[in-house]
């Protein structure tokens, strides 16, 4: 089954509680976005926030590490009760304690990779993951357009899951919208993140809906 991930980057942040509740309501996961103006070039959003959307959440926090050092703060996003942890593979050098420290902890864990870096990169680590989230654009900014070249990369990445039997869920993040979210099923994905294309629409559930 495919899971619906608004990123809450786009969301009304005057009016939060009612985008949170529209995903309560229509959405399978919460994507939190986090970036620390270091690893990527932008600043997104800090504890309190996650706190808040925590406090009323009924869907899984899937927490997105935009950050160096993600390793410091794995324990305190487990303690705020997320359910989902994510960093990228090219912000700490030791990616594979970090994704061992992540499931101790009893969240799920995941691998980010932008579209410059190889998916070839990610085998060595994919017995120690839950689910690799494949960015369609660049971290750091929402509103991009999306790669075409992403089918390709999920298409190479699940064979390569399928080969070692491995359950490890594959994510796409960026300019994912209902115009391409059948190939992107087809192509292997089974995580949609989509933040511009659901909280920036008319009627947000027709949008989810059209992505299912």
């Amino acid at each position: 089954m495919t899971l619906i991930a608004p990123s809450m980057l786009a969301a009304d942040f005057l009016h939060l509680e009612k985008d949170v509740q529209l995903v309560n309501k229509h959405a399978d996961l919460f994507h939190l976005d986090i970036m620390d103006g270091t690893f990527v070039p932008n600043i997104s959003y800090g504890f309190p926030i996650v706190e808040a959307i925590a406090s009323i959440a009924e869907k899984p926090l899937d927490v997105h590490l935009m950050i160096v050092h993600p390793e410091k703060y794995v324990d305190r996003f487990a303690k705020l009760g997320t359910q989902m942890l994510s960093f990228h593979l090219n912000a700490t050098d030791k990616p594979a304690q970090v994704l061992l420290h992540i499931r101790e902890t009893g969240m799920k864990a995941g691998l980010v990779i932008n579209p410059d870096l190889p998916v070839e990169s990610l085998y060595p680590y994919l017995h120690l993951c839950d689910y690799i989230i494949l960015m369609s654009v660049f971290a750091g900014f929402g509103g991009q357009k999306f790669i075409e070249d992403t089918y390709n990369r999920i298409r190479t990445l699940k064979a390569e899951i399928d080969r070692h039997g491995l359950d490890v869920k594959i994510e796409v993040d960026g300019g994912v919208c209902p115009d391409n979210a059948q190939r992107l099923i087809d192509a292997g994905a089974e995580i949609l993140v989509a933040g511009s294309a659901v909280f920036k629409a008319s009627d947000p559930a027709e949008v989810i809906a059209a992505m299912r």
